[in-house]
């Protein structure tokens, strides 16, 4: 029996707390903890619209056909194609980011292309996101 005289310090010889933790107690411990980091979603949609915007203004058909929701995959051509007959098409300060906790994404900037000699501004818009096999898609423009 461990005995404590005066000059014995409280809690000398004791094992500390994670050692008197059963194997148990570590596993639930082990499963808790890798359920949280399980939980986490895939993040913030932002980058993904603009990785589209960005794919879309250079008919990368590729990184579109991977962003689009499966609800617009019909519609992979179009967007391709979009800007296929236009100069100097670039996007001028973009940013995007989720709106609250909705499936929404806003993003400010613009999409600026030359149509013969015309400058033409698209200011960038508010946009549908979906979460598909655990990562965002686009989804068109919300509305």
């Amino acid at each position: 029996m461990n005995q404590r005289n005066e000059w014995t310090p409280a809690g000398a010889g004791e094992k500390p707390v994670a050692m008197r933790m059963n194997r148990w107690q570590w596993l639930l411990l082990a499963l808790l903890g890798i359920l949280l980091i399980g939980c986490g979603g895939p993040g913030d949609p932002g980058p993904v619209v603009e990785r589209y915007l960005q794919a879309k203004v250079t008919g990368d058909k590729a990184a579109l056909g991977a962003l689009l929701c499966t609800a617009m995959e019909a519609d992979l051509e179009r967007e391709t194609l979009t800007f296929s007959g236009v100069s100097g098409v670039e996007i001028r300060e973009m940013s995007c980011s989720q709106v609250g906790n909705e499936n929404a994404v806003k993003c400010n900037g613009a999409i600026v292309a030359l149509y013969g000699q015309e400058e033409n501004v698209f200011p960038l818009t508010t946009y549908r996101v979906v979460e598909e096999d655990g990562e965002w898609k686009w989804c068109g423009e919300s509305n």
